[in-house]
């Protein structure tokens, strides 16, 4: 599993360079999985980052708290 950006822009590589890290080191998504398997673990890994787990650029908040303060 990996984000895609555009071809040759070095600023939108490094975003998605970060999520690939953060997938594959807190949420041990570099391993090699069955489609039903890997469907289900990004599922779930997705979900832990946007409800569960703190962020420390958004104050230690998930990213659902700060979309539904702004909302």
């Amino acid at each position: 599993m990996s984000v895609q950006t555009e071809e040759n822009h070095c600023y939108e590589n490094a975003m998605a360079e970060r999520v690939n890290g953060i997938l594959k080191d807190e949420f041990y998504l570099d391993q090699t999985f069955d489609n039903d398997t890997c469907q289900k673990s990004c599922k779930n890994a997705i979900n832990l980052y946007n409800e569960v787990r703190l962020h420390l650029s958004l104050d230690y908040k998930t990213p659902n708290m700060v979309y539904k303060l702004s909302a």
